[in-house]
């Protein structure tokens, strides 16, 4: 263990000698950079899902058996690929999922991760086990389209505390992460002995749990909130007047309920294949949801997008936007805020184009009209 924790200690060192270095093409290529360069120990916590990690696979795979039904002979001369988040405008339908930790990629941690956003005029959402403060992220990129997550504890003194900082602070939407009621079995991280380095902290739970054991992803094991119900989204609502968003649906049923409980959006995630092992893929989760929410709220969605057909391919099922988790991790571990700018550019690029070749002038022509499932 202690041979784990002297690499997190000498990473910034590596982080800042590699920072020049101009070979990232993709999000595959970043992939293959992070996992050379970053501390084994690091790659193993971003990249592992949980048990077998078919859920984490799959969330891959599954984008493979769609195709596309392209149009012929329209125009595409002039291309829109703007869109609207709940009123607000992003530059292209890919926003920044909430991960925790990021300082294990790179110095700057979240504050990289806030003013790549900002500068691709997209949005982030901020995890509540970051490794800066609320603060540091909201002041490293004013002016930013920023959401916060939220998982409750069962200090929830704390993690009403979390929600109104983040509302005077700025944040214009809060996420509640249904999925976590306690953390996966994820054996990396178990035969690793995962421990956050002693120079990182959960900044935004910072001195909360300072008497405990914090020997679980820096906090004390078993510090969630097992008893969260649906009548939860009241007491946020009592809380605040952001719009909530829950993220880890998966099925018609809890779709249902979440328009009945009055949230303004869904997240269709399986936490990156990390909770629940061998669920549903979430783009073929999204279809479910969407058909359950007859447009009644906006439906986003996370969980296996490397490429910019994979977008295109999630808004022709429904998805208002997707938020990625993994490759902006692996932009931050190339070379901080400049490598998320590179994938974030990337799967821009990409996209224009597979909108393109599919006869798409604009994101609202966008529709199920150009997928079908193949029997791969």
């Amino acid at each position: 263990m202690a041979g784990c924790l002297l690499k997190f200690c000498i990473a910034p060192f590596a982080f800042q000698s590699r920072a020049g270095t101009t070979a990232n093409s993709g999000c595959f290529d970043s992939a293959t950079y992070a996992k050379k360069y970053l501390p084994k120990i690091a790659w193993d916590y971003f990249a592992a899902g949980a048990d077998d990690c078919t859920t984490r696979d799959e969330n891959i795979l599954a984008y493979k058996r769609i195709r596309f039904r392209p149009r012929m002979l329209r125009d595409v001369s002039v291309m829109d690929i703007r869109t609207k988040i709940l009123g607000s405008e992003i530059s292209f339908p890919v926003g920044i999922a909430p991960t925790g930790f990021h300082q294990l990629a790179w110095p700057d941690g979240e504050k990289s991760t806030a003013r790549a956003a900002r500068a691709m005029d997209t949005c982030y959402i901020a995890s509540t086990y970051s490794t800066c403060t609320l603060e540091e992220i909201s002041a490293a990129a004013p002016g930013g389209l920023r959401w916060f997550q939220l998982y409750i504890h069962r200090n929830r003194a704390a993690s009403q505390q979390l929600v109104r900082r983040a509302e005077a602070l700025g944040f214009q939407g809060l996420v509640l992460t249904a999925d976590l009621p306690y953390t996966g079995k994820r054996r990396d991280d178990v035969r690793n002995g995962f421990r956050l380095p002693p120079h990182m902290k959960v900044k935004n739970l910072e001195g909360v749990f300072e008497e405990d054991d914090c020997s679980e992803y820096g906090l004390p094991p078993n510090s969630l909130d097992p008893s969260v119900t649906w009548n939860d989204i009241y007491w946020l609502r009592s809380l605040t007047r952001l719009p909530i968003i829950i993220k880890g649906i998966l099925t018609r049923e809890d779709a249902e309920l979440a328009v009945k409980h009055g949230v303004q959006g869904i997240i269709v995630s399986n936490h990156g294949g990390r909770q629940l092992d061998e669920g549903p893929a979430t783009i073929d989760a999204l279809v479910e949801v969407v058909e359950a929410v007859r447009g009644r709220v906006e439906v986003y969605v996370d969980g296996g997008i490397r490429k910019g057909s994979d977008v295109l391919k999630a808004l022709a099922l429904g998805a208002k936007c997707v938020f990625i988790g993994r490759p902006a991790l692996w932009g931050l571990a190339y070379r901080g805020e400049e490598g998320l700018q590179d994938v974030l550019r990337i799967l821009r690029d990409e996209f224009r184009l597979s909108m393109a070749l599919a006869g798409c002038a604009s994101v609202s022509e966008i529709g199920q009209h150009l997928v079908q499932f193949s029997r791969l």
